[in-house]
């Protein structure tokens, strides 16, 4: 990255600000803005999330915000309700205090002497969420969006559920949330305030992953907003990004083809990060593209920031299956509009263990002979990765092939010329189970010569909820169902003598929480199918080959590394007893925040365990320890939540405990007991 410190605007920065909320409620900002933004205004552009604006997200803030203020913008940088130096308690995600309170702040700040009464919402994962969300309120100065791996869909494509089957994340985020949601304002700030406020939330903050437990149907509590249900509710201009290692990879798309305003999309190879931060490579000139957005959006500047095509992507080439990647090949290409004409969905026959010629056809009836069947071990799964990358430590799914051995498989010949995809692959089966409760889970592999899979994209499906996620029902079993996986976004080159692979299991654990029972697939041939979004290689690619310009912001600031940082990925078997476990380590070490005097740390540490091929062992367990230290002042928050189950309930067993110092001057423990519904 390239650091710019010659900008066409000076700027000054005000570290802590109080917005005041209808109900009395300070709610915490930092704002840089132009120097001559006292005499001349300038549009406000609003930053809303959870994650600590003085500390834990200060160096990446540093790095974009004085950027655009510098650009001529009054950057904007809110702690939400209950987190960082805000007062309050936050008990949830997305809830109507959170939106309600962000119209409040959008009004409040076209309301100042340095904003000419025009605001953009932007942000990353929980930022491009809020942005979006609130967005779908209509606030009267709110004239366009920047958002970044997100999701439209709350139930369908978030980190809790996909396609009817819970997430391992619904835990692990549950976990993240809990101990941010937790941690205590700043006493240099709040003054000594700070200690009322924390028990506050102490005392008022659970286990997240309880409410979203309880709610494993899609219902009210995932449409409130989720855009999905009303695309309409959104008037103002989107520019909207995310990467095909993210979590989500589907909602850029989604958006340009049912949103019916002004819009711009763009997917690069890139994990969980913003584009100008993008790993795997290449990172991308992304705050130059933002700085034209609210040009034209947010001062009306003329700069042809809507032409050319509606989507950029990455198309990426064929690469070795690994953990990580620095660098992805491949190229651009651009889509005029979104659905493309340049995309022809391709339909694949699925014989027995072998994907057909689009026309091929295949045994015909109920007759043909005896089903596929399969019954996944548990197994199958602990070389998934992580739903959504975060690309430290290595969290991309590894070769395939073992995960391939305990499921079902379907290959094509080796492909005599290149194949470029381009969009949602899917699988259409006809299919029976011998158990109420079962699960597909549907991965496409690049296999090369040497036999090595590179995973391509996946999708899963709860089969009770095949035709309806609101209203799911068991199975009948024996009985054939027709049923559709739809998998996850991606733009992928299959090369000349490689093979495409598609395989079926019935596990997918940890990634997926396995059904109460393991059960029998059986895959009736006739009629299944695989579509796949081809994109001609003959057709032109409409991008440069460099669109985007070299990535640059404004210098980070300054931190001190006080001990190492530790990141660990552990699969491990004991073939004696026949456990088995994958262990997660993500450990940032302390650093002290030079500007602040302030040291911070946060270690995460995931366990998901199974015996066997029980599927009532598994169990999953996310422990946070955060610390934040300043000459006599010292606290720890640890959390620490376990999620295990018997084939009718889910048991949820948490504790919260507060440190000053080496004494603990908070604990609580909570034991719950969910039903499973069908799940």
């Amino acid at each position: 990255m390239r650091y710019v410190t010659n900008l066409p605007y000076a700027t000054k920065e005000e570290e802590h600000i109080c917005i005041p909320m209808s109900d009395g409620i300070q709610l915490s900002a930092r704002v840089w803005r132009p120097t001559s933004s006292d005499n001349e205004p300038v549009p406000a552009v609003l930053e809303y999330i959870p994650y600590r604006k003085r500390d834990l997200t200060s160096v990446r803030d540093s790095i974009h915000h004085p950027y655009i203020a510098g650009h001529g913008y009054a950057c904007v940088r809110v702690d939400v309700r209950g987190t960082g130096d805000s007062e309050g308690v936050l008990k949830d995600e997305y809830l109507e205090q959170e939106q309600a309170d962000a119209e409040e702040i959008l009004a409040w700040l076209a309301d100042r002497p340095w904003c000419d009464g025009n605001t953009g919402m932007m942000g990353i994962s929980w930022g491009a969420f809020a942005a979006l969300q609130v967005a779908a309120r209509r606030p009267p100065s709110l004239r366009a969006i920047v958002i970044a791996s997100f999701t439209d869909d709350r139930n369908a494509d978030d980190m809790h559920y996909m396609g009817g089957a819970m997430l391992s994340d619904n835990l692990a985020e549950a976990g993240t949330m809990f101990a941010y949601a937790t941690c205590p304002p700043d006493p240099a700030v709040v003054g000594d305030r700070w200690r009322d406020m924390w028990h506050e939330r102490l005392d008022n903050t659970g286990p997240w992953v309880l409410p979203w437990l309880r709610h494993q149907r899609r219902d009210d509590y995932w449409r409130h907003a989720s855009v999905s249900e009303n695309y309409q509710d959104i008037r103002c201009p989107v520019l909207a990004s995310s990467g095909w290692a993210d979590g989500y990879s589907n909602a850029v798309t989604r958006l340009l083809g049912n949103l019916d305003v002004p819009r711009k999309g763009l997917i690069g190879p890139w994990s969980h990060k913003f584009p100008h931060l993008g790993e795997p490579g290449p990172a991308i000139g992304y705050l130059q593209e933002v700085v034209r957005w609210w040009d034209h959006w947010l001062k009306g500047v003329d700069n042809g920031v809507m032409d050319g095509p509606m989507l950029h992507t990455w198309m990426q080439d064929s690469v070795p299956p690994s953990t990580s990647y620095e660098e992805r090949p491949g190229r651009w290409v651009a889509e005029p509009t979104w659905p493309s004409p340049h995309i022809h969905p391709v339909t694949y026959p699925l014989t027995r263990h072998r994907i057909g010629s689009p026309g091929e056809h295949g045994p015909t009836g109920e007759g043909d002979g005896l089903p596929m069947t399969v019954r996944s071990p548990l197994s199958v799964g602990q070389f998934a990765g992580k739903w959504a990358s975060y690309n430290a430590p290595p969290d991309l799914p590894y070769d395939q092939r073992e995960e391939d051995g305990g499921s079902l498989v379907f290959e094509t010949e080796p492909l005599t010329e290149r194949l470029e995809i381009l969009g949602s692959p899917a699988v259409e089966l006809d299919i029976s189970a011998d158990q109420p409760v079962a699960m597909v889970a549907a991965r496409l592999s690049d296999v090369s010569p040497d036999g090595s899979a590179t995973r391509v994209t996946y999708g899963l499906l709860n089969l009770t909820r095949r035709d309806d996620t609101e209203n799911p029902e068991p199975l009948e079993p024996g009985r054939r169902y027709r049923a559709t996986v739809h998998l996850n976004g991606v733009a992928q080159a299959f090369p000349p003598g490689h093979r495409i692979r598609l395989s079926l299991s019935t596990s997918y654990w940890p990634l997926a929480w396995p059904p109460p029972e393991p059960a029998l697939l059986s895959v009736h041939e006739g009629s299944n199918t695989l579509t796949l979004p081809v994109r001609p290689t003959d057709e032109p690619d409409e991008a440069p080959s460099n669109p985007f310009a070299e990535p640059e912001g404004t210098p980070p600031l300054s931190v001190t590394r006080l001990t190492p940082p530790e990141q660990r990925w552990d699969v491990k078997r004991d073939l004696i007893g026949y456990h088995s476990e994958l262990e997660i380590v993500k450990d940032q070490g302390l650093i002290r925040f030079d500007d602040i005097g302030l040291d911070a740390g946060r270690r995460a540490y995931e366990r998901y365990a199974t015996v066997a091929d029980d599927f009532t062992s598994v169990s999953g367990e996310s422990t946070w320890t955060m610390r934040f230290r300043r000459e006599d002042w010292d606290i720890r928050v640890v959390t620490h939540t376990r999620l295990s189950c018997d084939e009718q309930d889910f048991f949820v067993d948490a504790t919260l405990d507060g440190y000053e110092g080496e004494r603990r001057v908070f604990s609580r423990t909570w034991n719950e007991v969910v039903p499973r519904d069908l799940l």
